[in-house]
């Protein structure tokens, strides 16, 4: 679950949904129905449930893309439900599955879209451009003036987010915006929206289908029946150790235990450093390194000290004068917003039995390893065993009041035993 600091207020705005109802013209059911549900200012509340149940419905109804029948939506202190829509979307962020840039315009042009909208000078929307660029991890001399042809799916999801804060809204709406990028590109989108939660404070609405994403990004996650009905809301944790139902068990599923690694962090486990050589480094003082015993291997870092290959003792008689084909390539790195989960899966994916931690730019921070993994994974596992215990010691201790109890009732004044001749 995404940590915020508590030294700083949140820039969000609490959201309040009362009696929201949508019904479509010609249909007798609502497809949303009496929505009662409150977020906190600087909470991201996770929307999950099956498809067709309305979780999109509500999300859209929050900035009247979707006009709602009846209700009220109130976003800090204001009623919004009766006021301008198209103002009230420019005081909204909005991000969708595919990012949803307009392809005629430049990435500078798509991020400046609402700014400019509103009336913000130009100095100050060049200033803001760069600055969201740079707040999603892109850099803005190297992708001010793309088009979104020119990017890859991440990229342009990147840039679908930065368009979205642009104008600094205190809400933002996201309706499955990983949705369409493959599970790796997916997992460090998550991680950057975590990492972006933790500086900007904002109140988020997510609406996926994707109940590991709710685990991992969600303070809380709301899960939806049909018409939006709430079967439980509550934090990712509650939800997975006490399910309100066989409804919920079932978006649960199985492993509920290993579930849990998505709600530890690896800046919670222990990055630790790491032996590293540049590219920039003589070949002469990077054997040495090797060869003076004290280590087996490093990690190669490329000219903008990004993780680049693993190099073993055993790699100098390949290195022939050259580092081209030396070494094993990095294929998996984390960042410290990434969950135990994904480093997980990376650590068993790569053979050196690691995985490199990088910053907002792909950076080398530090690594993480399995031992270190595995000791957290055990202390995870011993700790839902005491629970499951502590649980069974409390369902016994119950049946034991109740047989008391029916035994004194038997045996007291009206009972077999002690009934009046």
């Amino acid at each position: 679950m995404p940590e915020t600091s508590g030294n700083t207020a949140p820039s969000g705005a609490s959201i309040r949904l009362e009696n929201l109802t949508k019904v479509y013209p010609g249909s007798t059911v609502p497809a949303v129905e009496n929505v009662d549900l409150e977020v906190h200012a600087g909470e991201t509340v996770v929307f999950v449930g099956p498809s067709g149940c309305g979780k999109s419905t509500t999300l859209k109804m929050i900035n009247r893309l979707i006009e709602p029948s009846s209700g009220r939506i109130r976003i800090g202190d204001e009623d919004v439900t009766d006021i301008d829509p198209v103002g009230l979307r420019r005081k909204v962020g909005y991000a969708i599955q595919a990012s949803g840039l307009f392809p005629h315009m430049t990435v500078a042009q798509n991020i400046a879209l609402v700014p400019k909208m509103i009336g913000w000078p130009k100095a100050k929307i060049k200033n803001r451009v760069e600055e969201m660029l740079d707040l999603v991890g892109l850099d803005p001399a190297e992708f001010h003036g793309r088009y979104p042809r020119q990017l890859s799916g991440g990229q342009q999801q990147r840039v679908g987010v930065a368009r979205a804060l642009a104008a600094d809204p205190p809400v933002l709406l996201m309706d499955e915006p990983f949705g369409a990028v493959d599970p790796i590109t997916r997992d460090h989108l998550q991680d950057e929206l975590i990492r972006l939660q933790h500086e900007l404070h904002k109140t988020i609405c997510f609406v996926t289908h994707d109940f590991d994403e709710a685990i991992k990004i969600g303070d809380r996650i709301a899960v939806l029946r049909e018409r939006s009905h709430i079967a439980q809301f509550d934090t990712p944790e509650a939800i997975l150790t006490n399910p309100a139902d066989d409804f919920v068990s079932g978006f649960v599923g199985a492993g509920a235990a290993l579930k849990r690694l998505n709600l530890t962090r690896v800046r919670d486990v222990g990055v630790v450093d790491f032996l590293t050589a540049t590219m920039d480094d003589p070949l002469e003082s990077i054997f040495d390194l090797l060869r003076s015993g004290t280590h087996n291997e490093l990690l190669l870092l490329d000219r903008n000290r990004r993780p680049y290959k693993w190099l073993r003792r055993g790699d100098l008689s390949r290195a022939k004068g050259t580092l081209a084909r030396a070494g094993a390539p990095v294929q998996h790195t984390v960042t410290r917003d990434a969950t135990l989960r994904d480093a997980l899966e990376a650590v068993l994916t790569d053979s050196s039995g690691r995985v490199a931690v990088t910053g907002r730019r792909g950076e080398y921070i530090g690594v993480v390893d399995m031992e270190t993994l595995m000791n957290n994974v055990q202390e995870m596992l011993e700790e839902d065993r005491l629970e499951a215990l502590e649980h069974q010691h409390q369902l016994d201790d119950q049946h034991a009041r109740r047989t008391q109890q029916e035994q004194e009732g038997l045996s007291g004044p009206g009972g077999p035993e002690g009934g009046t001749a």
